[in-house]
């Protein structure tokens, strides 16, 4: 861009030019004249039509693009995904233990070690999801180091918290079905009432099988 010439020659140009105009082509007297120099800022394009007619040079409006990236799942989605899939997981040996108890290949699932796997991995990945610094303070708010109701009641006003706690659940649980399943089988007693309760209410289900190993006993001594 060529520099600014001064505001003296300015002058004197935009006089000589005028004064070689026609008389019907020249200025009032008193009128203002602003000659156009190389330097003159352009004044500002409105939105509207610098969206019709883009600049020189500028090319044109840039297209939408194809493909856009899409947003990663929000920290509820993750939390509600984890707890339809723990679900999910553990009903099939839940059903096997308790339609076919005495078949081959429900032994052979049952024995199997994979859905503790499964289960602990994505509880662990949920604990670290939910975990932050007040999850101590939380568990341990007491003098004495113990958990507080409110503390934790605060702490499961999380989505997280709550889909890592019952995935947690879902693996004890289905380790306690588990292990009622084979005493069952050891000392020859029914065990589908307390399989199915194992898998909601996992202390009651635990009791139902002690009492039923209870009366079959007093059963078979009285026989």
């Amino acid at each position: 861009m060529a520099p600014c010439a001064s505001p003296s020659a300015l002058a004197l140009s935009s006089t000589t030019r005028v004064s070689s105009l026609p008389l019907a082509l020249r200025p009032r007297p008193g009128a203002q004249f602003r000659p156009l120099t190389a330097c003159t800022w352009p004044r500002p394009v409105p939105p509207d039509l610098a969206a019709a007619f883009p600049r020189a040079g500028g090319g044109a409006a840039r297209a939408p693009p194809l493909f856009r990236t899409r947003a990663m799942m929000t920290t509820s989605q993750i939390a509600s995904c984890a707890f339809t899939l723990g679900t999910v997981a553990v009903l099939p040996f839940y059903t096997l233990m308790v339609v076919a108890p005495n078949a081959n290949i429900t032994k052979r699932t049952v024995e199997s070690s994979a859905p503790y796997v499964a289960l602990g991995l994505l509880y662990a990945y949920l604990l670290y999801l939910s975990w932050t610094p007040e999850t101590l303070r939380a568990m341990f708010a007491s003098k004495y180091w113990l958990p507080e109701l409110p503390g934790i009641a605060r702490m499961f006003a999380s989505e997280m918290t709550v889909a890592s706690a019952w995935i947690h659940l879902l693996a004890v649980d289905l380790f306690a079905a588990r292990q009622v399943y084979h005493d069952g089988l050891k000392n020859n007693i029914e065990t589908r009432h307390s399989v199915s309760l194992c898998l909601l209410f996992c202390p009651v289900g635990i009791l139902a099988h002690v009492v039923t190993k209870v009366l079959a006993g007093a059963v078979g001594r009285s026989h």
